[in-house]
């Protein structure tokens, strides 16, 4: 039985992870040759808080990142 561990930052909908619960489902059937009832798919929300990266809280980097590709454009 695949199980499928995904973690996300909080935030999307209930819609968007049903139908992401559903795709990846689909997808690990098929790639592994099981039945769809056998996948398990667990998606954790971590809060933006504890998510960082390049050594930032990912706010701060995606602020930084946008600076960065907005002064390219200038």
């Amino acid at each position: 039985m695949p199980i499928i561990q995904v973690q996300v930052i909080k935030g999307r909908s209930v819609e968007q992870i049903r139908d992401f619960i559903a795709h990846v489902t689909e997808v690990a059937a098929k790639d592994l040759e099981v039945n769809p009832e056998q996948v398990r798919v667990i998606v954790t929300e971590i809060e933006d808080t504890h998510w960082g990266a390049g050594g930032l809280p990912i706010k701060e980097y995606r602020r930084q990142k946008a600076l960065e590709e907005s002064n390219k454009i200038n």
